[in-house]
Order: C-alpha cells, then structure tokens, then sequence
C-alpha cells in the first residue's frame, strides 16, 4: 500500500499536535490514601515522560496544597509551575486551557486523583466545553475502588474516552522505526518498583 492508499487517521484517535496531558491534584497527602496509589503514580509519571519525548504540551494542577501538600516529588520534578485551585474541577483554573486552545489543542488525556472528585468534575466540564477526553484508567485513582469504578462508568457514559498508559503512549507514538518510538517502547516495558 502506498501513501495515497493509506486511510486517514481516525479523528477518535489521540495525535501529536492536537492533545495534551492533563496531571490531577497528584499531591503528598492525598496519594498515601489513594487505593493501588503505587501504580497510579507510576503511570502518572510514564505519561509525562512519554509526552515530553514526543513534544506533547503537559499541564497539571494542585488542589488547596495549603492542605494537601505539593505534587509528589516525582511528578513535580517533571512539570512546569503547577496552579492552584479551589475548586475540584480543574476549569478553576481557565489560563491553563486557553493557553492549550490557543496551541491548537482540542484533545486532551486526564490522570490524577480522586477519580471520583477533582477528575471527574473535570472531565464532565471539559466535555461541556467542547473538548475531547480520554481518561488513562490505570493512571487515576480514588480512596475507595468503588468510588473509582463508578466515576469510571459515568465519565464513559458521558463521552469520555477511556484508555490504558501504554495504549496512550503507543497512540501519541503512532509509528514504529524512530528514535520516539524506542523511548517509548523503554517506557512501556518498565515495571513498577
């Protein structure tokens, strides 16, 4: 098959240029009472490595870390200044979407805690404002699985997409054969510690 017998991508399909990471309230206090919260910032943290191999724009938000404490070291070191917010959807926090619409972004993958709270609202108001979401599963969490697995339904029913970290990164990676390509394949054979 040659190029001009290739499909078209498929607009359902996360691409470098068009999407974004958006990090969730991942802070010290918070995350010890995360349930599997382990695994939640491991795949927090592939996510923003895959995204700065491949050039895709990272954003992040602290919920009141007046009380809940900073990012976790790990995910801090790895961003950019990180707003504040009261509110638990993260549209408190509108500069960080308009500067990304102002880059031409209209997609947008979500990790983060709580499932439930901050990342639900979130991704219900991104979805009112005409975004298109896709939520890393294995990269939220919530203090009680059964708030999770709820949250997880509502936001599917409600058009967001879910989606695994290795299926994310090999989506933004979108071919074999580049120097990208072998990062990210570092990436995803790497085992939580």
């Amino acid at each position: 098959m040659n190029e001009q017998d290739a499909f078209r991508r498929s607009p359902e399909l996360m691409s470098i240029g068009e999407t974004a990471l958006l990090v969730v309230d991942v802070q010290e206090k918070l995350v010890p009472a995360i349930a599997d919260h382990r695994r939640v910032v491991f795949n927090t943290r592939r996510l923003i490595d895959g995204a700065k191999i491949l050039g895709i724009p990272v954003v992040a938000t602290e919920q009141y870390p007046k009380g809940l404490g900073p990012t976790v070291p790990e995910l801090a070191e790895r961003l950019g200044p990180i707003p504040d917010k009261l509110t638990f959807s993260c549209s408190g926090c509108p500069e960080v979407f308009q500067e990304l619409q102002n880059q031409g972004i209209h997609k947008i993958l979500v990790a983060g805690i709580e499932t439930h709270v901050c990342v639900q609202q979130t991704v219900l108001d991104l979805l009112g404002d005409g975004w298109r979401v896709y939520l890393a599963v294995d990269a939220v969490g919530s203090r009680n699985p059964l708030d999770r697995d709820t949250a997880l339904r509502r936001m599917d029913s409600s058009g967001a997409v879910l989606t695994t970290t290795e299926a994310a990164l090999f989506e933004w990676c979108q071919v074999a054969g580049t120097p990208q390509f072998k990062e990210i394949s570092r990436l995803v054979r790497k085992v939580p510690s």
